[in-house]
């Protein structure tokens, strides 16, 4: 969500960040007793993550993750799913500025997005089932509601101070509000992932596919099904409608729920991803 050409200390933080990285990198190395290989590519922005062996011989992947809002509870995340759909976590580890994590290696570790798209809606939705479940006691994740509100503060911001992504003004305000209230009235609350693409499914040898990379959060498990939607560029387009009604069938959704929620989320999207603003208008309640 994250825009660094808008948000210049959010890129002088993170610059800093990665300035540390190679000092980091063989602290954890060493806690661990890890012998650490070349980062996968293309690398991510907030993140190293790069296949290491441990004393044993055994392979995994270490990921030294920058610690801001969006990246927390990751570890808890997977702790609870505990390799049930997506990867095992070995180790988790905070330090300063820095979130580290050993987890499973994916083998071969081809990501879904290289299959066709109808395959791909079936195997998330699959995942997606597996991971939403009643979260555990005490649980340390934040609601839904919170990252929603956050991120609708952040769109009428932008909108406010640069281009208004192609929107009427009275749509943005009645997405935007539609963003804020559609969490509050969800008839159940599970765990969440919230950025389950087929660019964050790997093939395994444990699994057929499994999921890294989550960003935990409790609430409407509707929502969950968005990022994948949002990837599927050229069928969301040709026909948002359809899209949401296939996605709601394989996970057992209100499909008019769904559309509502998708509706939503282009319209908090419009300002840094203008071509949403279209699906926004086509799609929007009547």
């Amino acid at each position: 969500m994250q825009d660094d050409r808008q948000d210049p200390d959010h890129r002088g933080r993170r610059t800093a960040w990665l300035a540390t990285l190679p000092a980091v990198a063989e602290d954890i190395a060493d806690r661990w007793s890890l012998v650490v290989g070349p980062p996968f590519q293309p690398g991510g922005q907030t993140a190293w993550v790069g296949a290491v062996r441990d004393s044993s011989g055994d392979e995994h992947v270490l990921k030294l993750a920058w610690r801001h809002p969006e990246s927390a509870h990751e570890a808890d995340g997977l702790r609870t799913w505990d390799g049930d759909g997506a990867v095992q976590l070995h180790a988790s580890l905070d330090l300063a500025d820095t979130t580290a994590l050993l987890i499973e290696r994916c083998v071969p570790g081809t990501a879904l997005c290289r299959r066709p798209q109808p395959e791909q809606d079936t195997i998330v939705a699959g995942l997606l089932r597996r991971l939403w479940r009643s979260p555990p006691p005490d649980d340390p994740f934040r609601p839904l509601q919170q990252m929603c509100d956050d991120w609708a503060e952040e769109s009428e911001r932008k909108r406010r101070s640069g281009p208004p992504g192609g929107l009427d003004p009275g749509l943005a305000r009645a997405g935007i509000a539609l963003f804020r209230s559609l969490p509050a009235t969800a008839d159940r609350a599970v765990l969440l992932c919230t950025d389950l693409h087929a660019g964050n499914v790997l093939a395994a040898e444990r699994e057929p596919w499994l999921v890294i990379d989550p960003k935990p959060y409790v609430g409407d498990p509707t929502y969950d099904a968005l990022q994948h939607m949002l990837n599927c560029d050229q069928r969301l387009h040709a026909d948002p409608r359809g899209l949401a009604r296939r996605m709601a069938e394989l996970l057992d959704l209100d499909p008019e729920r769904l559309l509502l929620w998708l509706f939503a989320r282009c319209v908090q999207e419009a300002p840094d991803w203008p071509e949403l603003a279209d699906i926004a208008r086509r799609i929007a309640p009547a």
